[in-house]
C-alpha cells in the first residue's frame, strides 16, 4: 500500500541546509590553468572577474562551507526546502514496478533551480562593494535568476542571451527586464568579440560559449563590475548542493535509498546539486546508488567529447579547465533546450565521469519532448525542455525495470518548469521537431 508520506516528502524551514557540500574534498580536482602561461591559476588571477569570497570557494577543498544567514533567508523566499514527490500516475501509465521520484526545483519564483547560486553570488558581490554584474544565459532561466538576485541586493545586472533563445523565448527576456536587468542578444554589438562575429556572420545564432566571452569582456573592462555564471564553476556546483542535501534527508525519512539518480546536463549545475551529496556517500562506500547524466544527442560533451583542458568560452578568455569538451569553438544546433547548448561539462562532473562514478546518456530532442508531454499528462507539470532529458532517462530506466520485473527506485531532478518554453512544445505537437537532434 502507498502511504501519503511516501507520495510527497516534505521538510520544514529549519531543515534548509546550513552548509554547502564541497565535493572537491572527496574528489581531488585537476587545477585550472592560466590561459597565457598554462600554469595552475593563482588566486589573484581570478580577481578580474570574481570577488574574493567567491574565489576562495572556487579553490576550496573544505568539505563543508557555511551558508551566510542572509543567503539562508533568501532560500526561504525561493521556496526551500522543495518537496520530493513520487510520480504515482507516471508509474501507472508505464505499468512499471519501479518507483519514480522527482525533486521539484520548479517552485522558485523564476521556475528553476538557478536562484540557489544566484542569491549567493549576488550576496558576495554586494558584500565586496560591487555595483554591477554581467552574465550569459541560454534558455533564460539563469538570466532570470540572477536578475532577481541582483534586485534583492541592489545590484545592476546585464545579461547576454544566446541569440537563438532570445528569439525563441521572448518571455524569458521580459522576465529579466521586469526584474530590472538589461538584456542583449548574443553575439551583440555591445562587445568587440560580438562585433567581430556579427561581421563574419550577421545571422550567427550564438552559443553559451560566445555569450560567456561577451559577459567577461564587459566585466574586465568596467569599473565596479564582476562576472557571474550559472553553471560549470566549482562554486556554482557547491551552492546548488542545498538540493541534494535535502534529497538525502527526504529519502532517509521514508527509509529508502534510490537505485538511480538522474539529472540533465549542459554545464552541470542542477545535476551536481541534485547528486553530489549522495555521490559523496558513494565515494565513501555508503550507498549503491548509480548516477546518470542525460544530455542532448546534438551536444554530446560527455558521451562523445574528450576529457582534456579547454577554455570555458569561445573567445578563449577564461582559464583552461580539465573537462569533457567538444571544443570551445563548437557551434551547437539551435535546439529548444537552450540551457544545455554548451560545449563543455563542469570540471567536477567531468572528474566524476572520468572516475566511473557517473554515466552519461544521450537523448534526441523529439524523445525528450515526448517524455515531457507524458509527464505533463500524468503528473500535471509541464517541464522545461532541459528537464525533459532527465525525465526521458528516468522513463527508459522504468521501462527496463518493467522488462526485468525489478522494483527499482528512480529519482530525477525536475530542474524547472516549461511554461515559458511553449514554442518548443508547439513545434513538437505540430510535428515540426527534428527527431535526430
Amino acid at each position: 500500500m502507498t502511504h501519503a508520506s511516501d507520495i510527497r516528502v516534505t521538510l520544514g524551514i529549519d531543515d534548509i541546509p546550513k552548509k554547502w557540500y564541497n565535493i572537491a574534498a572527496d574528489l581531488p580536482m585537476p587545477p585550472p590553468l592560466h590561459p597565457g602561461t598554462k600554469e595552475p591559476i593563482k588566486f589573484e588571477d581570478f580577481r578580474a572577474i570574481f570577488p574574493d569570497e567567491i574565489i576562495r570557494q572556487e579553490m576550496s577543498t573544505e568539505r563543508y562551507i557555511d551558508i551566510p544567514p542572509e543567503v539562508q533567508d533568501r532560500l526561504v523566499m525561493l521556496n526551500r526546502p522543495s518537496p520530493l514527490v513520487r510520480a504515482i500516475r507516471l508509474e501507472k501509465a508505464l505499468k512499471t514496478p519501479a518507483k519514480i521520484y522527482y525533486k521539484r526545483e520548479d517552485l522558485s519564483p523564476v521556475g528553476s533551480h538557478k536562484p540557489n547560486t544566484a542569491v549567493a553570488q549576488a550576496y558576495y558581490n554586494m558584500k565586496a562593494g560591487i555595483e554591477n554584474l554581467t552574465t550569459e544565459t541560454g534558455a533564460g532561466q539563469w538570466g532570470s535568476a540572477l536578475s532577481l538576485a541582483c534586485k534583492m541586493f541592489d545590484l545592476n545586472c546585464k545579461v547576454f542571451m544566446v541569440r537563438v533563445s532570445y528569439d525563441q523565448k521572448p518571455y524569458r527576456r521580459y522576465v529579466m527586464e521586469t526584474y530590472g536587468a538589461k538584456v542583449y542578444p548574443s553575439p551583440s554589438p555591445e562587445t568587440e568579440f560580438g562585433k567581430k562575429l556579427l561581421q563574419e556572420n550577421p545571422n550567427n545564432t550564438g552559443s553559451l560559449g560566445i555569450a560567456i566571452s561577451e559577459a567577461i569582456e564587459v566585466a574586465v573592462k568596467s569599473k565596479s563590475c564582476k562576472y557571474s555564471l550559472g553553471s560549470v564553476a566549482n562554486h556554482v556546483m557547491l551552492h546548488q548542493t542545498v538540493i541534494g542535501q535535502e534529497v538525502v534527508k527526504q529519502f532517509q525519512l521514508i527509509d529508502t535509498v534510490p537505485d538511480y539518480m538522474i539529472g540533465c546536463v549542459g554545464g552541470g549545475s542542477n545535476f551536481a546539486g541534485f547528486t553530489f551529496p549522495m555521490l559523496g556517500q558513494k565515494i565513501h562506500g555508503k550507498t549503491h546508488t548509480e548516477f546518470i547524466a542525460a544530455e542532448p544527442n546534438s551536444v554530446p560533451s560527455i558521451t562523445k567529447g574528450e576529457y582534456r583542458y579547454d577554455f570555458g568560452d569561445t573567445a578563449g578568455m577564461t582559464p583552461l579547465f580539465k573537462m569533457y569538451t567538444l571544443g570551445h569553438d563548437f557551434m551547437p544546433s539551435p535546439i529548444h533546450a537552450g540551457g544545455l547548448r554548451y560545449h563543455g561539462m563542469a570540471p567536477t562532473v567531468s572528474k566524476a565521469v572520468e572516475a566511473g562514478l557517473v554515466k552519461g546518456v544521450g537523448v534526441s530532442q523529439a524523445d525528450t519532448f515526448s517524455a515531457g508531454v507524458m509527464f505533463a499528462q500524468t503528473e500535471g507539470i509541464i517541464p522545461a525542455p532541459e528537464s525533459t532529458h532527465a525525465i526521458r532517462a528516468a522513463i527508459d530506466l522504468a521501462l527496463d525495470a518493467k522488462r526485468k520485473n525489478e522494483s527499482k527506485v528512480i529519482a530525477f531532478n525536475l530542474s524547472g518548469h516549461g511554461l515559458l518554453d511553449m514554442s518548443g512544445y508547439a513545434s513538437f505537437l505540430g510535428g515540426k521537431l527534428n527527431g535526430g537532434t
